[in-house]
């Protein structure tokens, strides 16, 4: 197909008077082997997977599925179970610091309200948090 110089003169300046193709737009959807995991789902050192489950806990619960998972990596790193005598060499755990509690809350029972179960409850987490106050 041959073009008279007019015509080719005015393809010429159409194609420069065109605007410039647009870039491809990236895809919203990460394929499912390319999203970014957070270090609680890819870490596998028990030690450093525990710290990091704590910094992301606001107040110290763990989702079952994760604490699986510690558990596993725990097993495979020692499939042995220490004995008695190995407790016995292992040095004494450190003073908790004057404000610290624990971070676990006990959940409560499902007792009828009033009952004598529900009143021996209360008493016991009275003695509880008493043990916790004179012990810091």
């Amino acid at each position: 197909m041959s073009f008279d110089s007019r015509s080719l003169d005015r393809l010429r300046e159409l194609g420069r008077s065109l605007p410039k193709r647009l870039p491809e737009p990236e895809p919203a959807v990460t394929p499912k082997g390319r999203q970014v995991r957070h270090i609680v789902e890819t870490e596998q050192d028990p030690d450093v997977l525990f710290r990091e489950l704590m910094q992301v806990s606001p107040d110290g619960q763990v989702p079952e599925h994760l604490m699986a998972r510690l558990k596993q990596l725990e097993e495979q790193r020692s499939p042995q179970r220490p004995s008695p005598s190995d407790a016995a060499n292992l040095p004494p755990l450190p003073k908790t610091q004057t404000g610290q509690g624990k971070t676990t809350r006990p959940q409560r029972p499902n007792v009828p309200a009033g009952s004598e179960e529900e009143t021996l409850y209360v008493a016991f987490s009275q003695l509880l948090l008493e043990d916790d106050e004179s012990s810091d």
